[in-house]
Formats: C-alpha cells, sequence, structure tokens
C-alpha cells in the first residue's frame, strides 16, 4: 500500500449551515449512492449493459460543488463516470435510469448510455468517454460566459465546473486549457477527482507531481486541495471558488482527495487495490460522516436521516419501474439528433 497524503484538515466550527440546507446535501449525496447500488444490481443481474462507471464514495465531492452552484443557470461538465453530477445537476432519476437502459425516455434519448449523460434543460453538459476530453468543452462554456459579460455587455454571472479525474491531469488537453483559463480570467472551477486510481494505474507511479493542485501555480492560478470525503470541507472551498469566478477573479483548480469504493467499472474485479488501503478509505465514508456531523450537533435527527433514506430508495426503485416500462428507440430514428434540427 502506497503511503497515504495526510488529508487536509477542516475546522468545522467555522461552518454555518441551516437544517434545510443539510437535509439536500445529505438527499443528494444518499441518491447518489443508492442509485449507483442499484445500477451494480441491474448490471449483474443481466439488465443493464455496456460499460458502467460507478461513483460510490465520491459522493462528497459531487454534492459538495455542485449543489452549491445556481441552479439552471451555472454548467456542470461530467466524465464517463457521470451517474451522479447528472443527479446532483437536477437530472429526474427517472431519466438518468431510463438512459442506462437504452429507453427513449432517457435524457440523453437512449443513445448516450451510461457513459454519455446530456440535459440541455439542467446545464449538463455532458459525460465523456474520453480522458479529459470534457475539459475543452467546459472551458469553451466558459469562455462564451466571460465574453457575454465583458464584450456584450450582459448581465452575467455564470460559472462552469468541469469535473476530471487525476489521470486527465496528465494529458495536453489539462494544460492548454488551464492556460487560457488563466489568461483570459475564464468564470470555471477545474475539480480534479483524485481516487488515486486511473483505471489500474495508482496515481502516485504516474505522474512527476502527485500534488495535483500544485499545478495551478504554474498558470498563476489558485489551487487548493480538499479533502474529498468531507462534504463540508468540499462546500467551503467550492463557494469560494464559485465567489471568485462570479466576481471575475478568473478560475480555481480544486484537488479532491477521494476515493472510489468500486472497482473502475462493473467488470473490473478489482483485484489491484491493497486490502488495507481500500479500509483507510472505507473508514472515512462521506455519508456516514456528514450523518455524524448532522446528528451530533443537534441539526437533524436520526429519524430524519432513515426518513430521507427510504424516501430515496422508493424513488429509484420508480425510476427502475419507468425505464423497464420506457420504450425502445424506434429504428427508424437512427439517423435522428445527428445534426442540430430547426
Amino acid at each position: 500500500m502506497a503511503q497515504e497524503r495526510t488529508l487536509p484538515k477542516f475546522d468545522h466550527s467555522t461552518v454555518k449551515i441551516s437544517k434545510e440546507e443539510s437535509l439536500i446535501y445529505y438527499e443528494d449525496m444518499v441518491l447518489g449512492r443508492l442509485f449507483e447500488d442499484k445500477c451494480a444490481e441491474m448490471y449483474y443481474r443481466g439488465r443493464m449493459f455496456g460499460f458502467v462507471h460507478l461513483y460510490n464514495g465520491q459522493e462528497a465531492v459531487s454534492s459538495g460543488i455542485v449543489k452549491s452552484l445556481c441552479p439552471d443557470q451555472d454548467y456542470v461538465c461530467s466524465t464517463y463516470r457521470d451517474h451522479v453530477h447528472a443527479l446532483s445537476s437536477g437530472v429526474p432519476p427517472t431519466e438518468v435510469m431510463a438512459e442506462l437502459f437504452g429507453k427513449v425516455t432517457g435524457c440523453s434519448k437512449g443513445r448516450g448510455g451510461s457513459m454519455h449523460m446530456f440535459s440541455a434543460a439542467h446545464k449538463l453538459l455532458g459525460g465523456y468517454a474520453f480522458v479529459a476530453e470534457g475539459i475543452p468543452v467546459a472551458t469553451g462554456t466558459a469562455y462564451q460566459s466571460m465574453y457575454r459579460k465583458k464584450a456584450l455587455g450582459e448581465d452575467f454571472d455564470q460559472v462552469t465546473v468541469c469535473f476530471f479525474g487525476d489521470g486527465a491531469s496528465n494529458n495536453g488537453q489539462f494544460f492548454e486549457c488551464l492556460n487560457m483559463a488563466a489568461l483570459w480570467k475564464l468564470p470555471i472551477l477545474y475539480v480534479v477527482e483524485n481516487n488515486k486510481w486511473a483505471i489500474g494505474m495508482e496515481h502516485e507511479r504516474a505522474t512527476s507531481q502527485i500534488e495535483i493542485y500544485k499545478k495551478a501555480s504554474v498558470f498563476n492560478m489558485e489551487g487548493y486541495e480538499v479533502d474529498g470525503m468531507d462534504l463540508l470541507a468540499v462546500r467551503d472551498v467550492a463557494q469560494k471558488a464559485i465567489a471568485r469566478a462570479r466576481a471575475g477573479e478568473g478560475p480555481t483548480l480544486i484537488e479532491a482527495l477521494t476515493y472510489r469504493f468500486r472497482g473502475h467499472s462493473l467488470a473490473d474485479p478489482d483485484e489491484l487495490r491493497d486490502p488495507a488501503e481500500k479500509e483507510f478509505w472505507n473508514a472515512r465514508d462521506p455519508i456516514k460522516k456528514f450523518a455524524t456531523y448532522l446528528t451530533e450537533n443537534n441539526i437533524v435527527s436520526q429519524g430524519e436521516l432513515d426518513a430521507i433514506d427510504q424516501k430515496v430508495q422508493q424513488n429509484i426503485d420508480e425510476a427502475v419501474e419507468f425505464a423497464e416500462a420506457s420504450p425502445e428507440p424506434d429504428p427508424s430514428e437512427l439517423y435522428r439528433y445527428i445534426f442540430a434540427e430547426d
């Protein structure tokens, strides 16, 4: 087991969070976890096909950042591990599940599947199968936001968040786009979900600078590392970076130290990772950690959290029923959506 980086400490005594906001974050994390568990069940029962990459363990990153954005205004760009980013962005579980089943009622009309969730209505720029593929897309989106505000004089404070993994930080798109974003002071958050493994390659063996957030300094950009298993720590960094972006102070690189509890995909037997490493990170389950904070600080009761768990599970079961009952795409429309329609 490689030596674990020391997780950044966060002073929870400084946190100001209402009960209403706490329940939003908690429900979103539980939705992500239980949805992915259901995906695994459906996949292994032969009801879902293709490559399916689950997000279990990383929920605090998606919830802490996406739920800090302005819904229906700000953009989110994902990766091939995109189900939970879609859910945090507000895409209904029915549409995400239907997409995984390849049904016409899916958010990408059944044409994208697991790795290509997209929703214009929810400002979700898409999931991308190729590593680092979404970084230029998100950078271009942030550019149009800057241009509309500065060149066209529109009252416009749109922010873009771009998620990618630790492996993508060694790709050329990463360096090219961060350079441009810094030069133009684009309103964008580059969020590295460092779960320590790029498929089967351990992060420490693949890069000459294992502390990815420090690469921001090359571009004269703000860079932060955060405990990606701590919802409140992620939320704090996200709120500060979003405020900077809206104020015209430019991009931020955030490295969230997190861990995926399952293999790279559901086809991965997950035999490469040291059991001691898994135990280290499993003990830091972000949902259990946040639930403990809420109950110990008398913000919510355990009964209220249990009620959310039950409600979310029911919603997911209904999403499966919806997906199974939905129609397959009509073969006559095979070539539809290739080009923009009038």
